[in-house]
């Protein structure tokens, strides 16, 4: 299995604040990667630095083994996309004319969509459940209803690799079954994706690997049943916790308990 997306080394300062200290992370094809860690530990900038959106101070991003600085913008868009937290509409833009955005990288300028364009939108739009909001006007949407818009367009760009910064966060819980299932598919299928998670049960069931993040750095790495402990949970967290088998799914489930003492 080859390494699709190799962080080496990377600080990033914000405003003469050191973000994320030497952290280290390399994601392989195919893989679904969850970022978890409190609020303020570094999860986003991760994922804009990994985006290519914010430079690191030290250390450099590979895609395919390349230096992320040197791919030009529009090359980059074919191979990565990403779907940010802040999901913002400052125009009166359809749901089709948005998920129709995610092709950009594939028209030329002066080119209109073509029959393959038109096959990847709707696909997009029907596995994200919008295909039924296709007019609607995206001020006009929820805030779960604009997420799965925009996600739709992050898959109409075909990318190699997906970046998901909170995708479920204003989402119902048959929506966020709904956008993890796709994502957990596309996996299988040769996909790699890495996303901030705070649902750390649904973390632990859909993810192949999680990447525990406290202050910038990288406090656990591993299977959920390697990251997921008491330990893990009260040293990041500063909660007391349970963490059992959860026997639907196999995998680690986490039940907070009270914060942690001192």
């Amino acid at each position: 299995m080859s390494i699709r997306l190799n962080a080496c080394g990377i600080s990033v300062h914000m405003e003469r604040a050191l973000i994320l200290r030497e952290l280290t992370l390399s994601v392989f094809q195919g893989e679904f990667v969850g970022l978890i860690g409190p609020n303020g530990s570094g999860k986003s900038t991760l994922l804009r630095t990994l985006a290519g959106f914010l430079k690191p101070s030290a250390g450099e991003v590979l895609l395919d083994g390349e230096d992320m600085a040197a791919i030009s913008r529009k090359a980059l868009a074919r191979k990565l996309a990403f779907v940010p937290q802040d999901l913002t509409v400052d125009f009166d833009f359809t749901v089709r004319e948005v998920v129709g955005m995610g092709r950009h990288p594939y028209i030329s300028r002066f080119a209109g969509e073509n029959g393959r364009d038109r096959e990847v939108i709707e696909k997009a739009m029907r596995e994200t459940g919008t295909l039924h909001l296709s007019d609607r006007s995206m001020p006009s949407l929820s805030g779960g209803q604009r997420q799965m818009a925009f996600i739709a367009k992050a898959l109409a760009q075909e990318p190699e690799v997906l970046l998901l910064d909170e995708p479920i966060s204003a989402l119902d819980i048959a929506h966020q079954l709904r956008v993890l299932s796709v994502i957990r598919k596309l996996c299988d299928q040769g996909l790699t994706a890495i996303a901030a998670l705070h649902d750390l049960n649904l973390a632990s069931r859909y993810c192949d690997r999680l990447v525990l993040i406290r202050e910038g750095e990288v406090l656990a790495r591993g299977s959920a049943e390697e990251v997921m402990t008491e330990s893990c949970i009260r040293e990041a967290y500063g909660v007391e916790a349970v963490v059992a088998t959860d026997p639907s799914t196999g995998k680690p489930s986490v039940t907070a308990l009270q914060e942690a003492a001192g």
